[in-house]
């Protein structure tokens, strides 16, 4: 770890750098470049998300203006805006991809010794998509609507550490279902998903290879109660039941018993039905999972409120996507910066934070340990501003 840099550098320098070099030999990423590198690349991009730059210009600039603290990152000369949209549109979008998931592996050790709110045996995940309105008259290929465009990222969120686990970008038409239907967990695997993945087939195949859900039931669901189960007067459960489907196409395509539980929802004074294939946890364990869903909302949430995802500093299909990756990235390390801490950060409050000090020079570790103490340290030139009274 860089400790003579601005706290930019020393964040970048969680990426490793000889993976870094072979997923650009793999992806040939820098065929017939000149002068800029992918490394220049993805630390202008981290600049966008990190530095909340909202345009081209501001991130070109915002690194001109760091003078001798580009040499700390990696950057032998100030980007150009013109060279830094050439790269966002030819250069492939999966050399990101492949940086993520080197990074992701990386926190997954990290994810592996913190504490963990539930502490099943068997691995917790939430699956979820979330839509990213573009303007169709500047983003053509992203067709949507009539009159909209649209890109959709497709998530899986493990709840060990609440780290993303699998990511995909298609366009916004994709339906949730079709990109699960792909989807395969490792026997015993818990996955917590909204309604709009109901498919009865998919549940066939699922309960086949020993894999549990718990989904919310549509409001037109056909069945039939085979038995009542008990559980307990003084929870939010209201009925515990196995079913089997009556409809004629769900009773063909998933033709065995599931469970149907009734929770109480108290905030919303609701009534919630849920829909699941695991027939030993108690009803109220279920209904935790189920509300431990909620933590994919807030991951989307934070990376759209935090990162720049609203708005884009590139038009072409690669260009979104390398900045969706990109965003992805940065979540990984603001997530490793939050497990690595002692102080108890949001994941809101260490964004702006890092944003207000990106090119200070401070010890990075003791910055996010006691953030409003330690003091920063001087440029390693020894260089310092009089002024005159």
């Amino acid at each position: 770890m860089i400790k003579t840099a601005s706290i930019f550098a020393q964040v970048i320098s969680l990426i490793n750098r000889r993976n870094f070099k072979k997923a650009v030999a793999e992806t040939q990423a820098e065929r017939h470049s000149k002068k800029f590198r992918c490394w220049d690349q993805l630390i202008c991009m981290l600049f966008c998300h990190l530095g909340s730059a909202n345009s081209l210009r501001e991130i070109c600039g915002g690194l001109a203006s760091s003078m001798g603290k580009m040499v700390h990152l990696g950057l032998h000369d100030k980007p150009n805006k013109s060279t830094l949209a050439y790269a966002n549109q030819n250069r492939p979008w999966q050399l990101f991809e492949k940086v993520f998931y080197n990074l992701l592996s990386e926190a997954n050790l990290i994810a592996a010794n913190q504490k963990q709110r539930f502490r099943f045996k068997n691995p917790l995940v939430s699956i979820d998509a979330s839509t990213i309105d573009l303007c169709l008259s500047m983003f053509d290929w992203a067709k949507f609507r009539r009159a909209k465009g649209a890109i959709k990222l497709h998530l899986m969120l493990q709840h060990k550490g609440y780290l993303p686990g699998w990511a995909l970008i298609t366009d916004g038409k994709t339906h949730e279902v079709k990109v699960a239907q792909k989807l395969e967990f490792a026997p015993g695997t818990i996955v917590a998903m909204d309604r709009g993945y109901v498919d009865y087939e998919l549940f066939d195949h699922w309960t086949d290879w020993g894999v549990w859900f718990v989904t919310r039931a549509k409001s037109n669901m056909a069945y039939r109660v085979c038995r009542n189960r008990k559980f307990p007067d003084r929870s939010n459960v209201l009925k515990d039941q196995e079913i089997v489907f009556t409809g004629e196409r769900a009773s063909k395509l998933c033709p065995r018993r599931m469970r149907r539980i009734v929770v109480w929802d108290a905030k919303k004074e609701r009534e919630i039905v849920l829909l699941t294939n695991h027939m030993d946890f108690a009803a109220s364990t279920i209904s935790s999972i189920y509300k431990e869903r909620w933590q994919i909302e807030l991951f989307f949430k934070a990376i759209k409120q935090n990162l720049k995802l609203k708005t884009f500093v590139g038009t072409t299909e690669n260009a979104v996507k390398i900045q969706v990756w990109t965003a992805l990235i940065s979540i990984l390390m603001l997530k490793i910066l939050k497990m690595r801490s002692k102080f108890n950060w949001s994941l809101s409050n260490l964004t702006a934070m890092l944003r207000f000090n990106l090119l200070a020079y401070r010890d990075l570790w003791s910055w996010i340990d006691d953030p409003y103490q330690s003091p920063a340290s001087s440029p390693p030139d020894g260089q310092l501003l009089l002024f005159e009274l």
